[in-house]
């Protein structure tokens, strides 16, 4: 077999070929179970199946208050993808306990469906990426729908809830003495404020601001500190990360959010005069090395899809678009801290398989 083209004749080896369609449709079916998985947990398909019973379409349904064909469909398509186990005799699907603690539990560090969320919310937004890459335009993270927003706080809620308290801060040098003993914090970046409410609940005497351009997010964050019961020691204010107020903090952090900004230096140069002369600066980023081909894996090939149609859009519909991507590694967070005037230790103090955690000295 020949390709036909203009340019010179490759040959073309069948068998590769068809191994890279069969791929390819895997690829498709990937695709449509994320929304697959959305559905599933909204549902109430997962929470339902959680108990490790085995289930019928019709009992499914019936307990969901949906309608039994969609979850006959569902539920043969998860067990089609091995996200649920089918026992032909009985005509059962049944949830593995392992899945039920990624599917149905918010409580497991391993708990998934926000991350499923924020693909699909970050897919649907796709049209107008393709517009933004012909125009060299961006498009800024208020423009995203709500998928994009809560699907992102609800996954990397959990790795915080995982790793945050127990592993990232008690990496940094003294950060968990001054905390304990009463500091001041800001979390630049928070989103819905998931980071900066577990904090305060942690480190009853210090006082936290939380910082988003993005006053929808905000106005989450300071629902949910109310309901924290931390509102009197946590501020939330809508600011940019060279706008919000304060100084002399003993912490700034900014999490998974350094990579979207559209003047990361102008930032770190901010962070660096709000900073106390022996403060940290914590930046929590994806996982990243500092090659393309250290970057090749899942986690990798993940991130640079989210760096391609959410986080890069976002840093190029701001001023000067420096468009770090979501794949920096640390070499080039270095470079930012340096440039942005941070001439103490720069150091890689914690890692997972999704983040790096760097502390930043002035």
């Amino acid at each position: 077999m020949t390709l036909q083209a203009d340019a010179p004749q490759r040959t073309i080896d069948p068998d590769k070929l068809m191994s890279f369609v069969f791929r390819a449709v895997d690829e498709v079916g990937a695709t449509l179970n994320t929304a697959l998985v959305v559905m599933g947990d909204k549902l109430g398909y997962y929470r339902t199946m959680a108990d490790g019973e085995p289930i019928t379409p019709a009992s499914l349904a019936e307990r969901t208050a949906t309608a039994e064909p969609y979850a006959r469909e569902w539920l043969s398509a998860q067990a089609a993808g091995g996200y649920v186990e089918y026992d032909p005799s009985t005509r059962r699907y049944t949830l593995p306990a392992e899945h039920a603690a990624a599917l149905a539990d918010p409580t497991s560090p391993a708990y998934l469906p926000g991350f499923f969320q924020l693909a699909a919310g970050t897919v649907r937004d796709a049209p107008e990426i393709l517009t933004a890459a012909t125009d060299g335009d961006g498009l800024g993270w208020h423009a995203h729908n709500a998928d994009v927003h809560h699907g992102c706080e609800r996954f990397f809620r959990t790795m915080y809830n995982g790793h945050l308290l127990n592993e990232w801060l008690p990496a940094l040098s003294g950060v968990v003495e001054k905390l304990t003993a009463g500091a001041r914090v800001a979390d630049v970046g928070c989103g819905h404020g998931a980071s900066t409410i577990l904090m305060a609940q942690a480190f009853p005497s210090s006082t936290f601001v939380g910082s988003d351009y993005h006053a929808a997010s905000i106005a989450v964050a300071r629902a949910r500190a109310e309901e924290a019961g931390v509102a009197d020691r946590v501020t939330f204010e809508v600011a940019s990360a060279t706008e919000f107020t304060g100084q002399g903090f003993d912490l700034v952090a900014m999490f998974d959010c350094l990579h979207d900004m559209g003047d990361p230096v102008g930032a770190a140069r901010y962070v660096r005069q709000a900073l106390a002369d022996d403060g940290t600066w914590m930046v929590v980023e994806p996982k990243a090395g500092d090659r393309v081909e250290d970057n090749l894996n899942p986690v990798g090939r993940t991130y640079y899809g989210f760096s391609t149609l959410l986080c890069t859009p976002a840093s190029l519909s701001q001023d000067v678009g420096l468009a770090l991507g979501t794949q920096a590694g640390p070499a080039r967070i270095r470079d930012v801290a340096t440039a942005g005037g941070f001439g103490g230790s720069f150091r890689t103090a914690a890692a997972t398989p999704f983040n790096n955690v760097f502390e930043i000295r002035p």
